[in-house]
């Protein structure tokens, strides 16, 4: 049973997003002690939902590696209800969140850079985490 690239890429991707979630909460920011902390931010909402969506793809794709052509239709019969999580997860909140988030943050960037990142923030957010937080693999 050999890994297709598919699943190897999705195993990077989910690491990639907990390396930036826990990056980004080990940044202590004044924004970090005030109510709502973190989840105060649609771009950290996202990075969860990500994280929590490509989780769910890895363990989609290891129950299918392990249940492939065992015959048993209870396995089978979870692992249905495995993908059809993973596709209304990606249709309803990873997908559609996304892309108002990339969109929204990056169209505000360009009008007015102080007004969603002010210059203040980048001695606390390396580039490159403000830009695996924004424009991760969406």
């Amino acid at each position: 049973m050999a890994l297709v690239p598919c699943q190897v890429l999705r195993v990077a991707i989910l690491l990639s997003y907990c390396s930036i979630l826990c990056n980004y909460k080990a940044i202590e920011m004044p924004s970090h002690q005030t109510y709502g902390g973190s989840w105060k931010f649609l771009t950290f909402i996202d990075l969860v939902i990500q994280a929590v969506f490509f989780g769910i793809c890895v363990l989609t794709d290891l129950s299918s590696l392990l249940t492939r052509g065992s015959g048993n239709q209870e396995q089978e019969r979870q692992l249905k209800k495995l993908i059809s999580l993973r596709d209304w997860m990606l249709a309803v909140l990873a997908f559609p969140v996304g892309v108002f988030v990339v969109a929204v943050f990056w169209i505000i960037y360009a009008y007015d850079r102080e007004m969603i990142y002010p210059k203040l923030l980048d001695n606390f957010i390396p580039g490159w985490l403000n830009h695996g937080m924004v424009s991760g693999l969406k």
